[in-house]
Parts: C-alpha cells; structure tokens; sequence
C-alpha cells in the first residue's frame, strides 16, 4: 500500500503500534486516521534508528496522541531515500511542512530550497528572432542547462538547451 504526498510515494500508512526496526535514511510521517481519510500530524526524518520505542519515546508523541484522540489511530508512512544527501532530506520535509501545515511540527516551518541553480543573466552572443512577432529574443535567465529567452516587443519566452 502506498499513499501520494506532493510528489512523492509513502509507504504505508500502516498503524504505528505494527512498525518495527530498524529504519535508515528516511522521511516518515506520523498520521490520523478519521474514517477514510488520513490527516498528516508530524514530518520528520530519520538518519537510523534500531530502537523498537523510537517513536513511543519521541519528543513529539503526546501531541500526536492530543491531536489524534487515541494511540489507536496513529498511522506511520515512510519515503525511502537511501541515496540522498541529509539535505535532500530535509528539502522535502520542508516542502511537506509548508504544503500540510502539520500541527505537531508548529513553528519549524523553514523555506525549502530550490531543486535548481538559477545563474545570473549575462550577455547571449548567441541570438535569435522570436517565434510570435520577429523580434530579437535577449537571455533573461541563464539556467544550469538551459537559457531562459525573452522577446522585448511581445514578451514570449522560449528556453533554448546550453551548447
């Protein structure tokens, strides 16, 4: 079973009494369930962890017993990101954060960086007319791959792949 968080694929949710170790290089998500629906409480991530009551003895239990009314009704998922850099990680915790709003994560909300370098415009030698009116296309943004053009007459854009 598997649930979708933004773009990501969870793991789970399986009822959090069923979890057992050992968990590595992960985010999980500590949810609610009401009825058919699953109300995502806390995110974190997890750099190892063998320890059978990591989350009975985590900081963040009581609010998520509090917000959920019952330890029966908290449910764990997981992304497993094995290859991914601590920073990765904590990328997509923070995208999570800012999407859900997660009540048990209050106040740790921090904006995520980009997936992307964006490098500052500098002077195209290369040059070209814009598809719409004719007009000469000027680089606006040099990406790490490609460069972002704009028209100065029309304002069409166009994104033409680094040589």
């Amino acid at each position: 079973m598997s649930i979708q968080i933004l773009q990501y694929e969870f793991l789970g949710p399986i009822p959090l009494d069923e979890w057992g170790p050992p968990m590595e290089k992960l985010v999980f998500l500590v949810m609610s369930r009401d009825k058919d629906r699953f109300n995502i409480l806390y995110v974190d991530d997890c750099e190892k962890t063998s320890d059978k009551s990591f989350f009975v003895q985590h900081s963040g239990f009581k609010c998520w017993i509090e917000k959920s009314g019952s330890e029966k009704l908290l449910y764990l998922a997981i992304l497993p990101l094995f290859e991914a850099s601590r920073e990765h990680r904590e990328n997509v915790l923070n995208k999570i954060k800012m999407h859900y709003n997660p009540p048990c994560n209050a106040g740790e909300i921090v904006e995520p960086k980009p997936d992307y370098v964006v490098r500052k415009s500098k002077d195209s030698t290369e040059k070209f007319s814009c598809p719409c009116c004719g007009s000469d296309m000027k680089a606006e943004q040099f990406l790490e791959k490609s460069t972002l053009y704009r028209c100065s007459s029309c304002g069409i854009s166009d994104t033409k792949l680094n040589s």
